[in-house]
């Protein structure tokens, strides 16, 4: 081994014992292919760092591995200064300080809730009493784990995973199939288990809405490899890519020359958002555009324009703005 290389592992063992959480070259292939490329990172104790990526990116892969219940091929994961064995390096397969709740969740059928949450409990009594409280099912304590909704099996799901106090929770896709209402409470449970019971959280999701408002730093995915990561703001309003931008909403491609006539000083293209844009019949220091489709977004009109050849989407609250108009398009990019 060389000197740099010895400098390195010794750096890299340092750092283990420094981070809450650290993953250091974790690789994995399927066939010959990478379900997982190199990948590397920190997150500290207390924060929330959401895993965005398209199907097949290999969030999973790399939750699982976090938690002790995947193998990878090379690499590793240190937990608190301490190695966290894969799956085919311990007898029993997990950490047990790292929580891992997937959307494939199941609850033991014919049991009284109560009985659920009071196996392999950590906690006392009082400590429990706020514990349901926080995952908002003190008033299903005494119902049948069969008769419970999707949604409340998921709260109860969560509830009994944290009475073993875990530090680290990793939440794989728990908002799937979910309805409106369940997705909601399950989002005010997870954003108050981290800030009223201090548990660090790990969240994969495909919704823009979930990451966005929740997530201290979000780490985005494609084919195995990391391609950013960032704080919520840089994500959305920075995007590296097409790839990036496309994953957390609607966004415009904006080319250099459209950038120059609307008095952006960028020579690149650019990756921008719908409210990054403004639409006016009075704004005559814009840029001339026709109205090609108008959608009704609720709080807004979501409003595509073609300026220049190119077509923009517009964010407006203007309710009089119809297909087919003249209008001036402005930016507050500048």
């Amino acid at each position: 081994m060389s000197l740099i290389e010895l400098a390195s592992c010794i750096f890299s063992a340092i750092l283990g014992l420094m981070s809450f959480l650290t993953v250091e070259h974790i690789s994995k292939k399927h066939g010959g292919d990478f379900l997982l490329n190199d990948i590397s990172f920190v997150v500290d104790e207390g924060k929330r760092l959401a895993i965005a990526g398209e199907t097949g990116s290999g969030k999973t892969t790399l939750m699982q591995i976090v938690g002790g219940l995947e193998q990878a091929d090379s690499g590793k994961v240190f937990f608190e200064g301490k190695r966290v064995w894969g799956l085919f390096e311990k007898m029993m397969p997990g950490h047990k300080n790292i929580a891992y709740l997937s959307q494939h969740y199941e609850l033991p059928k014919k049991y009284r809730v109560s009985e659920l949450l009071a196996y392999a409990n950590n906690l006392t009594d009082e400590a429990s009493a706020e514990l349901y409280n926080v995952c908002r099912i003190t008033h299903l304590t005494g119902r049948w784990s069969h008769t419970l909704s999707g949604g409340e099996k998921q709260r109860v799901a969560l509830a009994k995973l944290l009475t073993e106090t875990p530090k680290l929770l990793l939440l794989d896709e728990p908002y799937s199939n979910l309805d409106l209402i369940h997705k909601l409470q399950l989002k005010d449970v997870i954003w108050d288990v981290g800030e009223r019971l201090g548990v660090t959280c790990m969240l994969i999701s495909h919704d823009t809405d979930d990451m966005l408002p929740w997530a201290n730093e979000i780490m985005v995915l494609k084919e195995g490899s990391i391609v950013q990561t960032g704080a919520p703001h840089q994500i959305y309003k920075q995007p590296r890519n097409d790839y990036v931008a496309g994953l957390f909403g609607k966004y415009n491609v904006v080319s250099p020359k459209l950038a120059a006539s609307l008095s952006v000083p960028e020579d690149r293209t650019l990756y921008t958002r719908p409210e990054d844009f403004i639409i006016s019949t009075e704004l005559t220091n814009g840029v001339s555009a026709l109205v090609t489709r108008v959608l009704y977004m609720g709080s807004h009109l979501q409003v595509d324009v073609v300026v220049q050849g190119e077509t923009v989407t517009v964010n407006t609250t203007d309710k009089a703005i119809a297909k087919g108009m003249e209008v001036y398009l402005g930016t507050l990019l500048l």
